[in-house]
């Protein structure tokens, strides 16, 4: 059975998100108005949508791959979080790597794409040591290129 998440249009131009193709892990997200990133910069895009994720999930916001090679566009945050008790307006932080040339994300356009992710909440335990693994303190880079 699907997971079901229920969408409220807030914005008459709002799109309702939808999977592109059987199978794909994401649905589209678009903007509800248009909005200019300037070259450099990032501007938060409106979808015109609130949503109601269950519990137990949380909505992972992604970068469209054609926006990203086409036009140099990400998500800022990637992968931003939708946390299932939020229910303000989903907005998605975009910005343009293109030094030179502003992007029109224009009302009505694919502008990022919502996974939905099952997440479990932990609990933190203080402890005066942690047990010992192979990898250690090895940080960044610790494992080399090869």
């Amino acid at each position: 059975m699907p997971l079901k998440v229920l969408v409220q249009k807030i914005n008459p131009s709002a799109r309702i998100p939808a999977y592109a193709h059987s199978g794909d892990a994401g649905v589209d997200l678009y903007a509800a108005e248009t909005v200019i990133i300037p070259a450099g910069g990032r501007a938060l895009v409106p979808t015109g949508l609130k949503i109601a994720i269950p519990n137990g999930y949380e909505g992972q916001v992604r970068p469209k791959s054609g926006l990203a090679l086409k036009h140099g566009i990400t998500v800022l945050n990637t992968p931003g979080t939708v946390d299932a008790p939020y229910r303000g307006e989903v907005g998605v932080i975009l910005f343009n790597t293109d030094m030179n040339k502003d992007y029109e994300a224009k009302a009505g356009e694919k502008i990022a794409q919502m996974v939905f992710c099952k997440v479990e909440q932990a609990e933190l335990v203080a402890a005066e040591t942690l047990p010992h693994t192979s990898r250690g303190e090895g940080g960044f880079g610790s494992t080399g290129l090869k």
